[in-house]
């Protein structure tokens, strides 16, 4: 890819989350825009050609060496082993101010069929999908788990906060989050100026697999119509997918959450956001930094939407 297309695709991405100063000779982005002939989304190419800047760099790195993948274990750091190492927020490394704005992602637009027709799709409140969910026999997990954990927060939260699956401290409170992983996830919030009884927090499958071990494909469908309809019910302005398996499931793709994250993408034409699980951050501080960028794309999302 070539320098301008390079520069118009990083203008268009600072323009789609909202902003609209660039520093570049005292230039905006829309003038800059407006320079090389890109001021609407797939305008044609303006005819000056123009050299890399250092935020365009920036990003062709990015591009080529993404994060790591987060295919580690995660339950024991959930279950409050928590390496000392880690025991900061995610906030303690603000990155870059001028780090690159993402570019548009994955649509995924759901199986209808997963959900409408049936009784969870007539479910009228959260209370009424907890209910449900405690007395769901759709897969074998409810045999195995100690309680359900339907989910918690603010019915009317504007970011809804998703990971894969309760572990053995979720499983014996029934609350989602609340481990060592769960503690980083409050300090996590906080960062962007949230509250646990701001946001929504719930998982993709609602009871523990055994072992912690990873979900199987069949459980994911019997549950996923339960994440579905709270989604629907709680209309939030945008999505956090916390790991590779949420991230996976709600964009129905295999890809890695080194190439998932970074980007703005979409599940039923909400925002989506994918980061590292928090308790891959009590494993690998380092993953601290792109998790807080990720959040604050999230935030910038938020404040764009009320804008």
């Amino acid at each position: 890819m070539d320098a301008e297309s390079l520069l118009r695709r990083y203008l268009e991405q600072r323009r789609d989350v909202g902003e609209r100063d660039l520093v570049l000779d005292h230039m905006t982005v829309e003038e800059v825009m407006r320079i090389i002939g890109a001021t609407a989304r797939g305008a044609s190419r303006g005819p000056e050609p123009l050299r890399p800047r250092a935020d365009v760099e920036r990003a062709e790195r990015a591009d080529a060496a993404p994060p790591p993948q987060d295919d580690a274990p995660r339950e024991r750091a959930r279950d409050g082993h928590q390496p000392a190492a880690a025991s900061s927020s995610a906030s303690d490394e603000a990155p870059p101010a001028s780090a690159p704005a993402p570019a548009r992602g994955l649509e995924a637009a759901g199986d209808e069929a997963e959900l409408f027709g049936g009784p969870i799709s007539r479910a009228d409140s959260l209370d009424e999908i907890a209910t449900m969910v405690a007395k769901c026999t759709r897969c074998p997990l409810y045999k195995t788990a100690t309680n359900p954990v339907p989910g918690e927060g603010s019915p009317h939260a504007r970011l809804m906060c998703i990971g894969e699956a309760p572990g053995a401290t979720e499983d014996q409170t029934g609350r989602p989050f609340v481990g060592a992983a769960g503690q980083l996830l409050t300090k996590i919030l906080a960062a962007i100026q949230l509250t646990r009884d701001d946001v929504f927090i719930t998982n993709v499958l609602k009871h523990r697999p055994p072992g912690n071990r990873n979900p199987m494909p069949d459980e994911v469908t019997a549950c996923r119509p339960y994440l579905v309809r709270q989604i629907e019910l709680i209309r939030p302005a945008v999505l956090v997918a916390f790991g590779t398996f949420a991230a996976q499931s709600l964009l129905d793709t295999k890809l890695s959450l080194g190439k998932l994250r970074g980007t703005v993408h979409r599940y039923r034409g909400i925002p989506l956001v994918v980061t590292y699980h928090p308790a891959a951050l009590l494993r690998n501080p380092a993953w601290k930094r792109p998790t807080w960028e990720d959040v604050q794309l999230a935030r910038r999302l938020l404040d764009s939407a009320s804008a």
